[in-house]
């Protein structure tokens, strides 16, 4: 029941496209970097959840997680001993994915006005300053943070892939 409960909220949040969802969490709690961080963590955690809820759920029907049980193992050393370190390889490709994606929304809340303030030295907030007063006279300000964050986001990804193909097991033999 309580998982039904939570999985409903988890679909509600992921129905909003990210950007939508954290320009009106930014609009009620205000622009500073723990706001930021605050609307960072409520976005990208339902789709964290979500993937490592299935994977959990697979593991869970396992032939060695039926073992632990059919011998007597308590559900805390089974989820502690069986199904937690089988999840840890997602968890870190999803964290490295999920990476990328916070740096994208961040740079585009702080463009937009709405993230950190202006006086903290961010890429979107770089960007924003670039495309308000120096887009005539230097393109240079706005292509240097552009193309940062589309590095950082791609080094970020290519971590998460190679990550995946390190602790994968099904990937190891290839």
């Amino acid at each position: 029941r309580f998982d039904l409960i939570i999985q409903r909220f988890v679909d509600a949040l992921l129905s909003f496209p990210i950007i939508i969802l954290g320009l009106a969490i930014m609009a009620v709690l205000g622009a500073s970097v723990a706001n930021v961080i605050m609307a960072l963590v409520i976005i990208m955690v339902p789709r964290t959840s979500r993937t490592v809820r299935s994977q959990a759920l697979s593991i869970k029907e396992f032939d060695y997680v039926l073992a632990a049980r059919a011998v007597g193992c308590s559900p805390l050393r089974i989820i502690f001993r069986h199904i937690m370190p089988n999840l840890f390889a997602t968890c870190i490709v999803l964290s490295t994915i999920t990476l990328g994606l916070a740096i994208t929304t961040e740079a585009s809340l702080s463009f937009l006005g709405i993230g950190v303030p202006p006086n903290v030295p961010t890429w979107g907030n770089m960007l924003r300053a670039a495309s308000d007063a120096f887009i005539n006279v230097s393109p240079t300000l706005a292509i240097f943070p552009g193309a940062a964050i589309a590095l950082a986001v791609f080094g970020a990804n290519l971590l998460g892939d190679a990550m995946r193909d390190v602790l994968d097991p099904k990937l190891r033999g290839r």
